[in-house]
């Protein structure tokens, strides 16, 4: 499927999930190299910038939550040409929507004088995706603090699960866009010689945006880190307790079981046994025992 967007002489074209006679319908209308069009049809497993003719195709892979996808990242190709840009895409990618809807706001209203070419239009949408993954950010943020709530409530048995889902949906977020930086960094000689210097100006302020996201993760993963040896800490101290517990109970009975025993031999001539009230005498026996044991660990701080 595919959607026009018109702002004086600048087109957008996104497509999702193109068929063969929508890429060939592009090719003829904008000069794509074969190559290229091709690659278009499929999804792509590894980001890419390559320049071909006047067209500068870029690949980029962006996370996004696990629980709202099936997948950790989402596809999207970048065609740059000096008068349009087409992104091919293979599901639906909620940043773009709102992106059109303000493109489309901004050509009726004329209120946008930055995007003159592709590559000023390519830059916007990009960083309007970077911004969509601050959100994302903040949301693992709230999703650590949440947990850092419970571990301190003595939820610490539950929260090792939560811990491995967040930390899972950061390593999502650092593997995809671990490559961003290269690919920006080798875009900026090509989108230089197509669109003039000062295109790199904005090439660097979308290279600090990507930053800030690459530090805001390094900080997240740091409070998981520290909250994880947190939780593991306090969950082995409580797990010690419970064991010192049953090992004071274990001690405690292990007399008592002795004088059972004891008792419970087929002795001929066995003390207290056969007099009156032995039973009363036994149990009381074995009760002052188990009562002397208990003030005494008591006392020692072990119970």
């Amino acid at each position: 499927m595919l959607t026009r967007y018109v702002r004086e002489n600048l087109v957008w074209i996104d497509c999702v999930s193109p068929t063969p006679a929508e890429v060939r319908g592009l090719m003829h209308e904008f000069g794509i190299d074969p190559l290229i069009a091709e690659e278009l049809l499929l999804p792509s497993y590894k980001p890419k910038v390559e320049k071909r003719g006047d067209v500068i195709y870029v690949i980029l892979h962006f996370p996004i939550m696990r629980s709202m996808h099936q997948t950790p990242e989402q596809e999207i190709d970048f065609l740059i040409g000096k008068n349009f840009l087409i992104t091919t895409r293979y599901e639906n990618v909620d940043p773009l929507h709102s992106f059109a809807k303000a493109f489309e706001v901004a050509g009726v209203l004329g209120t946008d004088t930055t995007t003159s070419h592709g590559g000023h239009l390519f830059i916007s949408m990009v960083r309007n995706l970077y911004q969509a993954l601050e959100s994302g950010c903040s949301t693992v943020h709230r999703r650590l603090q949440n947990i850092e709530e419970h571990i301190f409530s003595g939820d610490e048995r539950r929260m090792v699960a939560e811990l491995s889902k967040v930390g899972r949906t950061i390593h999502d977020f650092k593997q995809s866009l671990a490559p961003h930086e290269e690919m920006l960094k080798s875009f900026e000689p090509v989108g230089t010689r197509m669109f003039g210097a000062e295109f790199s100006y904005h090439l660097r302020n979308l290279e600090g945006a990507y930053e800030r996201i690459r530090r805001t993760l390094v900080n997240l993963h740091d409070s998981l880190t520290e909250l994880r040896e947190t939780n593991n800490s306090l969950l082995t101290t409580k797990q010690n307790e419970i064991m010192r517990e049953f090992t004071v109970l274990a001690f405690i009975f292990l007399p008592l079981s002795f004088i059972a025993g004891l008792f419970g031999m087929n002795a001929q001539h066995m003390p207290i046994i056969g007099s009156h009230y032995d039973f009363w005498i036994v149990s009381g026996g074995m009760a002052t025992v188990a009562c002397t044991c208990f003030v005494y660990f008591k006392h020692k701080d072990w119970l």
